[in-house]
Formats: structure tokens, C-alpha cells, sequence
């Protein structure tokens, strides 16, 4: 089930609401148990044989979490036996079967007969996810950062609850232990948290789905070949940069709803986007994009590998190699995926040597070189293996005599103006100021205006907001494009 669904939007998230603040004269127990329910249900919905290894995960870090805390002695044993095991899982669904294709293509290529059987594996919808927000847990236990939870009811909830299970942010446990036992619910809060929501599903349905369709025709026109199809300069451009706005909207708009799903059942995660196509450089684009994943890396690999305070440049650089290439496993199991973390890891190892950051260059250049690098990386990502990639660079560059221009470069422009507009407008810090606006114009506050100009425009803000949903709706009855990247992860 993913939040811009009709079972979703419909069915599931009212069922929830209705019986979650009906119960709340019952006490947090009683809800608590409804949004463990729900979230084992929503698991369910699409893959039911996986809820138990859903559940498997939460028993099984909660009893370790436990067990090293209960015997100090023997506690970095058991932290080796749950990363092994969290690990291990990983392993078999995510990435054995690149691994089988990997040797049996090695030992063809140097003429061995062996050959291992394929193995076919489904991939359980956000297992990276899940799983990393388990290791943290228990990691964190391990550190005496958070106190091991005796109830393993607690520890289920907190890995598997909805809102966040299958594609984040990874929330560490310090930052919702007492979430889980005592949190607030207000009207402000559920207001912010619904307003927030509506516009995450705005950014998937109306920006990532559309992108969308102009990044893939593009994309399989590439995949065709240049002998087959020429796809011109400027409409790889095209196509590239709707995969660098198809991804960001893509996911921070899933963010966003999983963010403002969390304020409406009374929970304050943390941010997992900031603005990032304004960076000025690749290691701010990273301080900027999946800040939870980021983190998650600089604390639990980073860090503990001895980060940038290290005695020589070198074990600096291996600190680096290490995690970005974790990054790009972790992104998926296909050579793209590693090869784009060592893109990443070239780059944010050229800014450190050469100090890039406090360069004394105009900040509108950095800005523009930081795009460019960033949208190829993007190239490298969305494409499906390393032939696709490089007939897409070809055609970037003007490598295979393929022009300049044609008439889809038009059509695409004309048919998805306001959409291109407003995908600009809205990766710029000028949306939050617009909201700001609003939600200021919405609490009834006077403005510069006067006051009754201020009372006039009260109902702005939640009127804008209930078009948009209007409209997403609409989007979703017509059975419009609609994927989703990161389910992949």
C-alpha cells in the first residue's frame, strides 16, 4: 500500500484516524496497540508473507538489545550476532542474487564451467529501511545513547510503524522514546500535520508523476540505441534534468507525507530534506538530501571508522571510500548503484583536498557547477545498466552525432510548461516562504496590510489546501502515471 493510493486515502487512513482518536479517551495504550495493528495491516496489504519477517526483525533486535545490556560483559558479542543477523537478512533478499550473477558473469569471462544456480528472491518493500532503523537501536543500546526497552511491544511500534516503514526517514529511537509512551495531540498539530501531508502528495502525484513520464520516454529512447534512435542534446538534457526533479519531488513528497502522518498521530519526526538543489557544492547536496540516511552513515560508519580526525589523509580517504560506497550498495544491488557511490565519493574527496568550499568563487558558479555534477550523478543512478549510461552521455555531450534538436524537445517544453514552472519555483527556498505566508495569514495574525485584510485571507491557506487534495484526488481517479522509486530500496 503506498500513500498516493484510493485504499489508501480512503479506506485505510480513515479507519485509522476514527478508531485511533475514538480510543483516546481509553488512554496511549489502547492506541498505541491500534497503530501497531494498523502498521503490521499496512505491511500486509501488499506483501503478507513478509510481515513475518517484519515481525521477526523487532522480536529479534528487542531480545539482543536486552540481552547485551543484561550481561555487560559479553555485550559486543551480541551486537556482532545482531548486525550479523540484520545484516545477514539483508544480504539474502537484497543482494545474494547480484552476487550469484556476479561470479557466474566472472567465471565466464575468465572460462570457468562453474556456474551457480539463479536464485529469484521478491524484495521486501523497504527492507534497507526497517532494517537500518533496527541496527541503530540496538547500536544506540549498545553506546548507553538510549536505554534498552523491556516491552517488546514498544520495540515493534517503533520499527514498524507506518508512517515511516517503508521508506523513512530512518528516525534513531533516542529522538521517540518518549514519543511512544507520552506525546501531545493538538488541533495545531494535526492541522500542520495534514497540511503537510497534502502537499507531500501534491509534490508525488502532480510533480514526480509527471516528470516522470517525460524522464522514462527519454530514457527508453536512449535504451534503443543511437543506431536506432537519435535522441539530440538537448532532449537528453531534458530528459536528465526531469529525473533530477522526478526524484526529488519522488521522495521528499513521500517524506513530507510521512512527516505530517507522524504529526496527525501526535509524533515529531526529524526533517530528511532541506532544500538541497541549492547547494553550492556536493558535500552541502548531502547535508541537504536524505539527511536521515546521511546521518545514519556519519554515526554508525563514519564516525566510528575515525572520520576526518584521523592521523594521516589516507585513512581520511578510506573513511570515505568506505561509506560511499556502503551509500551505493545500500541504493540497490547492480554495478550502477556502486559505481554512482564512487561518483559521489570522487567529487566530495575533491572538495575536502582542495578545500572547494571556502574557495573564494561567485556563489551563483558554485551553484551552477554543483547542479551540473548532480544531475549527472542522477544520470548514472536512473539508468538501467552501463550500456543505457553511456549512450545517455553520448548524447548529452553530442558524442554520436545525434544534433542538437527535434520536435519532442518542444512538445515536452509546451505540453509540461506550468509543471516544469513550478517544479523550479518549489525546489527553491521561495515555497516555504509562500507557505509561511499562508499559515502566518491562516493563525489570524494582523498583517502589514491591516488587519481586516488579514481576517479577509484567513481562509487561504486550508482553501489552497483543500484544492490541492481536490485535485490529487482527481489525478487519482483517472488513473494517472504513478511510480515510485524508492519502494525499490
Amino acid at each position: 500500500m503506498v500513500f498516493s493510493s484510493v485504499v489508501f486515502l480512503f479506506y485505510f487512513l480513515p479507519a485509522i484516524l476514527i478508531l485511533y482518536y475514538t480510543a483516546g479517551f481509553l488512554g496511549m495504550g489502547l492506541r498505541n496497540a491500534l497503530l501497531l495493528l494498523f502498521s503490521l495491516l499496512f505491511y500486509a496489504w501488499g506483501e503478507p508473507r513478509y510481515v513475518v519477517l517484519l515481525v521477526g526483525s523487532c522480536l529479534v533486535n528487542w531480545l539482543l538489545a536486552l540481552m547485551l545490556r543484561r550481561w555487560e560483559r559479553y555485550k559486543r558479542f551480541f551486537l556482532i550476532v545482531d548486525c550479523a543477523a540484520n545484516l545477514g537478512v539483508l544480504f539474502l533478499f537484497k543482494y545474494l542474487s547480484f552476487a550469484v550473477r556476479t561470479i557466474n558473469g566472472f567465471n565466464a569471462a575468465v572460462g570457468w564451467k562453474t556456474v551457480l544456480p539463479a536464485v529469484d528472491i521478491l524484495l521486501p518493500i523497504g527492507i534497507s529501511f526497517f532494517t537500518f532503523q533496527a541496527l541503530s537501536y540496538v547500536i544506540d543500546v549498545y553506546r548507553g545513547d538510549a536505554p534498552a526497552q523491556k516491552n517488546p511491544f514498544y520495540v515493534a511500534l517503533y520499527i514498524s510503524l507506518f508512517p515511516q516503514l517503508v521508506a523513512g526517514p530512518i528516525v534513531r529511537y533516542r529522538s521517540v522514546e518518549k514519543q511512544l509512551l507520552h506525546r501531545r495531540h493538538t488541533w495545531e498539530k494535526f492541522e500542520e500535520g495534514a497540511a503537510r501531508f497534502v502537499r507531500g502528495l501534491g509534490k508525488k502525484l502532480l510533480l514526480a508523476n509527471t516528470f516522470a513520464i517525460v524522464a522514462d520516454n527519454i530514457y527508453a529512447m536512449t535504451m534503443a540505441g543511437h543506431q536506432q534512435m537519435k535522441v539530440p542534446v538537448l532532449l537528453a538534457w531534458l530528459g536528465s534534468f526531469a529525473y533530477t526533479l522526478q526524484i526529488f519531488y519522488d521522495f521528499s513528497g513521500y517524506s513530507d507525507m510521512a512527516l505530517g502522518l507522524g504529526k496527525m498521530f501526535g509524533f515529531t519526526f526529524d526533517e530528511n530534506f532541506n532544500y538541497p538543489y541549492i547547494s553550492k557544492s556536493i558535500s552541502e547536496f548531502w547535508r541537504r538530501w536524505h539527511i536521515s540516511l546521511s546521518s545514519w552513515f556519519r554515526e554508525y560508519v563514519y564516525i566510528p571508522l575515525g572520520g576526518s580526525r584521523v592521523e594521516n589523509a589516507d585513512a581520511m580517504v578510506r573513511n570515505l571510500l568506505i561509506v560511499w560506497l556502503l551509500t551505493g550498495v545500500w541504493h540497490g544491488a547492480a554495478w550502477t548503484f556502486i559505481f554512482w557511490g564512487l561518483f559521489q565519493f570522487t567529487f566530495i574527496l575533491l572538495e575536502r583536498l582542495f578545500r572547494y568550499e571556502t574557495m573564494q568563487l561567485p556563489g551563483v558558479w558554485k551553484h551552477v557547477i554543483a547542479l551540473v555534477i548532480i544531475n549527472l550523478g542522477w544520470v548514472l543512478f536512473r539508468s538501467e545498466n552501463f550500456y543505457q549510461y553511456r549512450e545517455f552521455m553520448g548524447n548529452l555531450f553530442g558524442l554520436h552525432q545525434n544534433g542538437l534538436y527535434n520536435s519532442y524537445v518542444w512538445m515536452f517544453l509546451k505540453e509540461y510548461a506550468v509543471f516544469w514552472a513550478a517544479g523550479i519555483i518549489f525546489c527553491l527556498p521561495v515555497g516555504k516562504w509562500l507557505e509561511r505566508r499562508l499559515a502566518a495569514k491562516f493563525s489570524g495574525k494582523p498583517a502589514i496590510c491591516g488587519k481586516a485584510a488579514a481576517v479577509g485571507s484567513a481562509a487561504l491557506y486550508p482553501v489552497c489546501m483543500l484544492g490541492l487534495f481536490f485535485v490529487c484526488v482527481i489525478y487519482l481517479v483517472k488513473g494517472g502515471y504513478n511510480p515510485f522509486i524508492y519502494f525499490n530500496f
